[in-house]
């Protein structure tokens, strides 16, 4: 390190010399110049206009016309260390970078000239490279005009493929956004030499042997794929016959000599056909040239294989550069499509992986690929397949899914080509982001299960990274638009098609797994099957990742596992037993149905985990628990698609929850050192079903409750949040929730929460105080005046404070506390009302909710507001109509239901006011008249919005304004009749058509009940008219006796055509 007075001192001396000393100095000038400024960038600015002005040495040095290379050279290494940053530092100034960046891209897309030698052009173009690297890394330069972006990504492209053998290419000098590639011309004098040439020198990085057996592996691969389109035809037309094809294995077997399961090679694709071998990398001790040659030869590719990695790192720079939505449109130059036919495919970065000889070069064009496919969800999204093509066009769908098809065949040729477990690591990572991000429900199927069985081989590889990521994939796999039909099937295989029978791969597994399973009490007995019958073969996915969590390992360990050092190398290496329990839990998560067969067994395994030491396998072990509890509580949910006589049963449920607490989720759950696992297993907790903790001990459940109680007051905020949703979710068991002490206890320790001073502990909180007042409502209805008279009315009091203190915090916080307040004002009763104390907290919780339904928040938190007051407004104990806030409330609710972007929020505020019973709770006639008026608007703009995505919420909007119509119409005083006639007469026909579609839709909303819904509405409509015919008649004049005669109508009009629909 150099400080910054002798710097400055240095770098004035340098500049001096290269303006007065000779030119056969100034390379080593500017050598000595590259040294200082390198990670000195911020400390030199004092001299950039020397150095990078419009006249700045480094610029004129850099030039194109500057006739010596070397000097041009080392003029452009100072430049480029001259762009590196340094963070905290201040970096180049806008002008600078802009003459740096196109310096650099001049040199990228000059062309070689005679007088350069091979190897110094190489080292011009890794010198610029590093430069545009430095430029933008570390985001300090983004990349935004289609100007810089073009040409950037055309020379980019040019530089990735420089010297690759067998490959000459010209690309444009600027890309441009376009779903088609733009046409690449190829050297065909070239390329022909470079196939004859390459042709001779067979094989690749492995032995001649191998190099031939894999290339008549790869021909029958060809014949075998003809018929490609007409397999996929029949996955689609019958997923039960899916091609599950068996791949012969063992544990140290290489899984590239089994080749018959990858994605078969299409006979006439270019780079994929015939001359797929001819492309193999060469290797050197096959060449035909002499040992001087050869030497340069040799030399020469490495240079060249430096230009293309330091292309590629460029490029994934640039990639976090530049906006995704902007990097898609340039998709087709750089991921490959299947070819037209008779027309060559374009060259991509697949390209790279499949035939570089570099396996540092593939490693590095498969980072490039795996970033660009990371985050492509909703790019990908469009594709579609399933059904057949038959345009005169190819639409964009088909072209995206096209590219993921040509995608998935490529890297599963290069997984069975590729000999670097680096490298191969890499591929199976790129798979992994590929399978994360493709619609495989829009997709035919067939292009998992080409993956699954291609990738089971290498679950067993030497090398524990590779091991790692095959089960990052598989759990990709399982988790993409999980459940998926194709996935159901892979895991229903019996173990003969996966690793058992297929050449011993795990042998020393599959016999202790099944004594493990045996070994479990009879209680553990799934209910698939009960006692005495025999269990069916387990997921073979499940069984595998079972016995590499727990059962100690029989081999000798591989190379890579001294990395991983794990309970003196008892069990397998710590990263696979963790990628394991993850695909465990995954499995759990998106395919229950099938994993419920083992529950008591997964159950054990979390158990075993969580009593381990490293706390990393506990906490995998405490998230597998959570799915585990997860799943049983989705299948008791009230809309459960699952037979009940298909569900986990109950007793089941509590054996597993009873092992649990008699097992070391007690002990996790106090484990403070580790804060993560704590939450964890505080998130497990609340997983219990409700039906089982009621059929637990009554000492485990009072063990479960202090549990909770006690990591309330956690100093850790991770922790706290998790105790409080937690309690949130115990306050709503019904064994619990009638037990005032617990909902007194869980009340105080939820206010604490809710004054933390983390967000998120609060937010948490505040649902859990909504969940709360839930239960008060629900034993206010259930439980009647004992539960009110028994709950504290300081308690009570204390809640109302804190949830109107917390609809002034954050959105998050404020949605849940609107909710708990409107509860809170539901429960109270007249003598809490009738109380001082009560009365200044009460107007302001009602202050609160107004503002909040009129204010800017988020929909959720309106709509919750909305919601609160309807609450509001049932309790027939608060002043509704004579207190002054009641024109407040009534006017935030009017102004909503008419104004209101968000049409859930207005359907609320629609259900609000309709909700009180008596028309005095409406206040006045001018208050009454407003209320008709705002809907009738709000029926009228019920189509109107500027967000397509709310039009679907439009027709939910209009029937609960009818519905609320029809209500204030049966309330109607004489007094409020005249206004009421005068918006029929404006808008009679508008309000008659919703009227009638209200009526009518109450048939075909819901068939199962379509007569006691259509009865229903009809019954509002015949009380309004009854309503009306009674305090009509009591008045005087035909003007306003006109109003039950127009219902009259509405109802003959509805008679008549439900008559015509009947018949």
């Amino acid at each position: 390190m150099v400080d910054e007075q002798n710097l400055n001192f240095l770098l004035s001396y340098c500049i001096s010399a290269l303006k007065q000393c000779s030119s056969w100095t100034h390379v080593e000038i500017l050598q000595a110049l590259a040294a200082l400024v390198y990670n000195n960038g911020p400390k030199c600015q004092q001299h950039l206009p020397d150095l990078l002005g419009r006249t700045g040495l480094l610029v004129q040095l850099s030039d194109a016309a500057q006739p010596d290379v070397e000097l041009r050279r080392a003029a452009l290494r100072a430049m480029a260390n001259l762009c590196l940053s340094v963070p905290g530092q201040p970096y180049l100034d806008e002008s600078y970078r802009s003459v740096c960046f196109q310096t650099f891209l001049s040199v990228l897309q000059s062309s070689k000239t005679t007088d350069i030698d091979d190897i110094t052009f190489c080292m011009l173009l890794q010198n610029a490279l590093k430069g545009i690297q430095s430029l933008l890394n570390g985001g300090k330069m983004k990349l935004m005009q289609t100007d810089q972006i073009g040409p950037l990504f055309a020379v980019l492209k040019k530089c990735m493929f420089h010297g690759l053998p067998g490959l000459s290419i010209e690309v444009p000098t600027a890309l441009y956004p376009a779903p088609l590639p733009q046409y690449d011309k190829r050297s065909p004098v070239k390329q022909e030499q470079s196939e004859t040439t390459t042709f001779k020198q067979t094989g690749n990085r492995r032995k001649k042997s191998k190099g031939k057996q894999k290339k008549g592996e790869l021909g029958e691969e060809g014949k075998e794929d003809l018929d490609d389109a007409g397999k996929e035809s029949i996955l689609a037309s019958n997923l039960l016959k899916l091609h599950l094809g068996e791949v012969q294995k063992s544990p140290r077997s290489d899984p590239r000599s089994h080749a018959s399961d990858v994605a078969p090679v299409p006979a006439g694709k270019d780079h994929l056909s015939s001359h797929h071998m001819s492309w193999k990398r060469i290797s050197s001790s096959e060449s035909e040239y002499s040992d001087a040659e050869g030497g340069m030869q040799s030399k020469t590719r490495s240079y060249q294989a430096n230009v293309r990695q330091g292309a590629l790192a460029c490029f994934l720079s640039a990639i976090k550069s530049i906006e995704k939505r902007v990097l898609y449109g340039y998709w087709s130059a750089f991921v490959p499509d299947a070819p037209g036919i008779g027309s060559p495919q374009s060259v991509s970065l697949m390209t790279i992986a499949l035939k570089d000889p570099s396996p540092k070069t593939r490693a590095c064009a498969l980072q490039v690929l795996s970033a660009i496919l990371e985050g492509s969800k909703q790019f990908l999204s469009v594709a579609e397949d399933a059904s057949d093509h038959k345009r005169a066009f190819i639409p964009f769908s088909v072209t995206i899914a096209s590219s993921i098809r040509e995608l998935h065949r490529c890297l599963l040729l290069a997984l069975v080509a590729e000999s670097s477990s680096q490298t191969l690591t890499q591929i199976i990572k790129c798979l992994a982001n590929l399978v994360s991000n493709a619609p495989y429900n829009r997709l035919k199927p067939g292009l998992l299960t080409r993956v699954w069985n291609q990738i089971k081989p290498y679950i067993c590889h030497k090398d524990v990274n590779v091991r790692v990521s095959s089960l990052t994939l598989l759990g990709a796999i399982i988790s993409v638009q999980a459940p998926l039909p194709e996935v159901q099937l892979l895991l229903q295989q019996p173990s003969s098609s996966g690793l058992n029978n297929s050449g011993s791969s795990t042998p020393h597994r599959s016999n202790p797994c099944e004594q493990w399973r045996k070994a479990l009490p009879a209680a553990g007995e799934p209910p698939e099957h009960p006692a005495g019958s025999a269990a069916p073969e387990p997921c073979w996915l499940l069984r595998l990742c079972v016995s590499i969590t727990v059962l100690p390992r029989e081999d000798s360990c591989s190379d890579s596992d001294v990395n991983f050092p794990s309970l003196s190398s008892v069990y397998e290496p710590c990263p696979l037993r963790l990628e394991s329990l993850q695909v465990l839990a995954l499995l759990v998560k998106g395919y229950f149905s099938m994993a419920q067969s083992y529950f008591l067994e997964l159950g054990e395994v979390a158990c075993r985990c969580m009593e381990e030491m490293d706390p990393s396998i506990q906490l995998h072990g405490a998230k597998l628990l959570e799915e585990l509890g997860t799943g049983v509580l989705q299948q008791y949910k009230p809309d459960s698609p699952v037979a009940p006589d298909q569900r986990v049963p109950v007793s089941v449920v509590v054996t597993f929850w009873t092992m649990m607490l008699n097992g070391p989720l007690p002990g996790t759950l106090q484990n403070s050192p580790h804060a993560t696992l704590q939450t964890s297993a505080c998130d497990a907790l609340s997983s219990i079903l409700p039906e089982a903790f009621s059929s637990l001990q009554n000492d485990q459940q009072i063990l479960c409750v202090t549990l909770l109680l006690g990591l309330n007051h956690s100093e850790n905020p991770l922790v706290k949040a998790a105790a409080a949703r937690a309690l949130g979710v115990y306050i709503l068991f019904s064994c619990l929730r009638q037990d005032v002490m617990f909902v007194a206890d869980t009340a105080n320790a939820i206010l604490t929460s809710l004054h933390d001073k983390s967000p998120n502990v609060r937010a948490k909180a505040a649902w859990s105080l909504g969940n709360l007042t839930d239960t008060l409502i629900i034993n206010m209805e259930t439980m009647g005046q004992s539960f009110q008279e028994e709950f504290s009315d300081v308690l009570l009091l204390k809640m109302l404070r804190s949830a109107t203190e917390a609809s002034k915090d954050r959105d998050k916080v404020k949605s849940n506390a609107v909710r708990a307040l409107g509860n809170v004002l539901h429960f109270l009763q007249p003598y809490h009302i009738a109380n001082p104390r009560f009365r200044e907290a009460i107007e302001e919780s009602l202050q609160a909710l107004i503002s909040t339904v009129q204010s800017e928040a988020t929909m959720k938190v309106r709509w919750n507001a909305c919601y609160a007051l309807g609450n509001v407004f049932k309790n027939p104990a608060l002043p509704l109509g004579e207190a002054p806030w009641t024109t407040q409330a009534y006017g935030a609710l009017s102004s909503v239901v008419k104004s209101c972007k968000n049409f859930k929020v207005r359907i609320k505020s629609a259900m609000a006011l309709s909700i009180p019973s008596k028309r005095e709770c409406y206040g006045s006639t001018e208050q009454f008249c407003q209320i008709w008026s705002a809907l009738v608007v709000a029926l009228q703009k019920s189509e109107d919005t500027e967000d397509f995505l709310e039009f679907k919420y439009s027709a939910s909007l209009r029937t609960q304004i009818c519905q609320a119509l029809l209500h204030l119409l049966s309330l109607a005083k004489s007094t409020d009749l005249p206004v009421i006639w005068e918006s029929i007469r404006e808008n009679g026909d508008l309000i008659k058509s919703y009227v009638l579609q209200y009526l009518k839709s109450g048939g075909e909303e819901n068939e199962a009940g379509m007569h006691t819904d259509f009865w229903e509405r009809e019954r509002a409509l015949k009380g309004a008219i009854e309503h009306l015919c009674g305090i009509e008649k009591q008045l005087k004049g035909k003007a306003r006796a006109r109003v039950s005669g127009y219902l009259e109508d509405v109802l003959a009009n509805h008679g008549n055509a439900t008559e015509l629909t009947e018949a």
